[in-house]
């Protein structure tokens, strides 16, 4: 079966039928986790994947497992999926390609007649946007240990509505333990970055996701009447907040090629045009793939605020507040990622995940690999977020070629 190709054209139409629903003006989708939304968008795959031969399961945390059964179902699964809840103005790729692309390996093997040795699962992760109830990646994150289900299920709206709630109310409070094991989790994906894009490569195979750490920055400095007081008696903490800014930059610019550095939050203090701002909170997002080196990202940065408070005459308040590690996904898996684009013969490169994915966590307790397609201009999270077809049914050619030689494992 080496020559056994995916339905590219079924696959695509999947993809938009699914975008119908919670479609916005924009051509984008609103399909918040545990909605009205959520529940039709599952319920909708759901059907597809009972229409394949497929029995589903739920577990505790709103989880959905739909297996193809094996010779052997008592060996674990090969397992692919993701997630399709989205953004409030999201796209029609982020996380539902990768379901759908399950999907249409169900169809293929399906087409094909084949039979395996281990079941095959398309799972469906519970909210990993994180968009309405935090944390992010939960389902996920609760199946791989990384949070109690308890602590998942009270987690509260902007409303006041919890997790566990809501999941009754769509009813997909299921009745499973969360955790199994897994013997491979594949995850395709749009790259949601520009990097396929730019270097022209079709598949990107995923070594691993750049290592996370957020900081909460406090500048304080003095206000001051912006007339009456001279430029080199002024304790700005504006300016000094400014020098933070371009040293992130300056930082994550000499850790390339992972290095990266961003301030992506604000907020100044009186916030008045006439006075000298006297305090100013910012957040640092620092990521690189090596631990060694982001350790150093930090030290450098430390340091650096250390000289801008001397400079400025103010002082600074840095605490770390998120710190994910780097991660490397399973070297066998990977391998069989890139041969399989390679045997396929497309165009292919390593690449790193800068953001983070059910796969991450799912990688703490199985083997684990990704797949990444390029996605236009490298927009994700936004209503004009989009991919070609034909680098969606090459993703879907190489996740069911990865897969297949895994469910044939004894």
């Amino acid at each position: 079966m080496n020559d056994a190709r995916i339905d590219g054209g079924r696959l695509w139409q999947s993809l938009m039928d699914l975008a119908k629903i919670g479609a916005t003006p924009k051509g984008g989708v609103c399909r918040i986790a545990l909605t009205d939304r959520d529940r039709e968008g599952r319920d909708l795959v759901c059907s597809w994947l009972k229409s394949a031969g497929c029995t589903i399961s739920v577990d505790s945390i709103g989880n959905i497992f739909a297996r193809r059964p094996g010779r052997n179902n008592d060996l674990p699964p090969v397992v692919a999926g993701s997630h399709i809840d989205t953004q409030p103005t999201g796209g029609k790729f982020d996380g539902n390609y990768g379901v759908l692309a399950a999907l249409e390996v169900v169809r293929t093997l399906n087409d094909r007649s084949i039979e395996t040795e281990r079941p095959f699962e398309v799972a469906i992760w519970t909210n990993e946007e994180g968009t309405r109830f935090t944390p992010v990646m939960m389902g996920s994150g609760v199946f791989a240990g990384a949070f109690t289900l308890d602590h998942a299920l009270a987690q509260k709206d902007i409303d006041g509505k919890s997790v566990g709630d809501e999941l009754r109310r769509i009813g997909y409070a299921g009745d499973i333990p969360t955790g199994k094991p897994f013997a491979a989790y594949f995850e395709a994906h749009i790259e949601q970055g520009p990097i396929l894009e730019d270097t022209e490569n079709t598949i990107g195979v995923v070594t691993g996701a750049l290592g996370l750490r957020w900081y909460d920055v406090v500048v304080t400095g003095q206000d001051a009447h912006a007339g009456p007081t001279p430029m080199h008696l002024r304790k700005d903490g504006l300016l000094a907040a400014a020098r933070i800014v371009e040293e992130v930059n300056r930082i994550a610019l000499a850790h390339q090629p992972a290095g990266r550095g961003t301030v992506g939050f604000m907020q100044v203090k009186p916030n008045s045009r006439n006075v000298v701002p006297g305090e100013v909170r910012l957040s640092v997002d620092l990521r690189h793939a090596d631990k060694a080196r982001l350790d150093l990202m930090e030290a450098e940065l430390r340091q650096a605020c250390e000289k801008i408070e001397h400079r400025g005459g103010v002082r600074i308040e840095m605490k770390c507040v998120t710190d994910y590690p780097p991660l490397a996904f399973d070297d066998g898996l990977v391998g069989s990622v890139r041969s399989s684009a390679q045997e396929l013969g497309y165009r292919h490169m390593d690449i790193v995940s800068g953001a983070g994915h059910d796969a991450c966590y799912v990688a703490r307790v199985a083997p684990t690999a990704m797949i990444f397609v390029p996605c236009e201009s490298g927009i994700s999270h936004n209503e004009i977020e989009n991919a070609e077809p034909e680098h969606l049914e090459a993703g879907g050619n190489v996740l069911f070629k990865a897969v297949l030689g895994r469910l044939n494992e004894a």
